[in-house]
C-alpha cells in the first residue's frame, strides 16, 4: 500500500560534498573576491530564488564557483505551511536549479508566506496543531517527489505565537521529519531568538530535537527592538548564541554550519572569521569524537 513514508523511502539521498565544517552565505557583493582569492571556505549557501533565470551573470558566477566551493541552496519562498496547493511554477524553477546545480542540500523553511496566490514578504509562523501537520507534510512531499530528493526544513524565529498550538514546536518539527524522510536545518540563533521571546528554555527545545534528522546548522546574528529579539542577519553571532551552539555540536556531533549575514553587508573577511570561530568549535567536537 502506498503511504507517504514509503513514498519517501523511494526517494534518493543525494549525498554531495557539503563537509561537516563551517561555510558562508554567497552574497553578490563577495563574488568577485571570492572567485580572484579562493579563500579557505568549507561551503557557500545561496538564496535559491536569486537563481531563478535561464542565463546571465548571476548562474555564470554560480557556475564558476561551484567549481571550487560545495553549493547549498537556501529557499525562502515556497510557503510550505500554506493551506493552498504549492506553486508550480516555483517548483519548476526550483528543479531546473537543482539540476544544474547539483547541491549538496536543499532547505526551505517552516513556515507560510503565502495566500489565496498573494506572497508576503515575511515568513510567518506556524499554529502547531494536527491540522497544519497534515498540510506541511502533504506540501514536503510534493517539493521531494518534484525534486526527486529529500529537502531540509529550518525552524524560524518568531515573534507571535497562536493561541491554540498544543504540539510542541520540537514534536511538530520531529514528526514532520519522521513523516516526510526529509531532514532538519537547525536554527540555533532562532531558537535563541524564539526563546528569549515567547519565554521558554532553549536548551531544553535542542534537547528534545531529533539528532538524526538534522543535517546542517545555521548561525546568526541579530538585535533588540524593545522587549523582542529581532532576527536580523545583520550583526556578528552573539555570545549566548555560540555556547548554545558549542553545547548543541557537542551532541549532534560535527554538522554543516553556515553564517548567514544578509543585512549591513560587511567585509568577506568578517564572515570568514566568524567562519573560522564555528570551524574552531567544530575541529574541537571532532577532537572530542575521536
Amino acid at each position: 500500500m502506498d503511504t507517504p513514508l514509503r513514498r519517501a523511502a523511494t526517494i534518493t539521498r543525494r549525498r554531495a560534498a557539503i563537509p561537516s565544517r563551517a561555510g558562508i552565505g554567497l552574497r553578490t557583493p563577495h563574488i568577485r573576491e571570492i572567485l580572484a582569492t579562493r579563500p579557505n571556505i568549507g561551503w557557500v549557501e545561496v538564496h535559491s530564488e536569486n537563481f531563478f533565470c535561464d542565463g546571465g551573470q548571476p548562474l555564470a558566477y554560480l557556475d564558476r564557483i561551484r567549481q571550487d566551493y560545495a553549493v547549498s541552496l537556501h529557499g525562502v519562498g515556497l510557503s510550505l505551511g500554506s493551506l493552498g496547493p504549492l506553486d508550480t511554477e516555483h517548483l519548476t524553477c526550483l528543479k531546473r536549479l537543482v539540476e544544474r546545480v547539483e547541491p549538496g542540500l536543499i532547505s526551505e523553511h517552516l513556515s507560510w508566506s503565502a495566500v489565496g496566490g498573494r506572497h508576503l514578504n515575511e515568513l510567518l509562523p506556524l499554529p502547531y496543531t494536527e491540522e497544519a501537520l497534515a498540510v506541511v507534510c502533504r506540501n514536503v512531499h510534493q517539493t521531494q517527489e518534484a525534486l526527486g530528493q529529500p529537502i531540509l526544513v529550518e525552524n524560524i524565529s518568531s515573534y507571535l505565537r497562536f493561541t491554540h498550538s498544543p504540539i510542541p514546536e520540537p514534536e511538530f518539527i520531529a514528526e514532520v521529519t519522521a513523516r516526510t524522510g526529509c531532514g532538519l536545518l537547525l536554527d540555533v540563533n532562532n531558537v535563541f531568538v524564539s526563546a528569549t521571546n515567547h519565554g521558554f528554555d532553549a536548551r531544553a527545545y535542542l534537547a528534545a530535537i531529533p539528532a538524526a534528522a538534522v543535517e546542517e546548522v545555521h548561525l546568526a546574528g541579530h538585535d533588540r527592538a524593545g522587549d523582542l529579539l529581532i532576527d536580523t542577519h545583520g550583526a556578528r553571532v552573539a555570545s549566548p548564541v555560540w555556547r548554545l551552539y558549542q553545547e548543541t555540536v557537542a551532541r549532534l556531533g560535527p554538522v554543516p554550519t553556515l553564517i548567514e549575514w544578509d543585512n549591513d553587508l560587511p567585509p568577506l573577511a568578517v564572515l570568514v572569521d566568524e567562519m573560522r570561530h564555528a570551524d574552531h568549535l567544530l575541529e574541537a567536537c571532532h577532537a572530542v569524537a575521536a
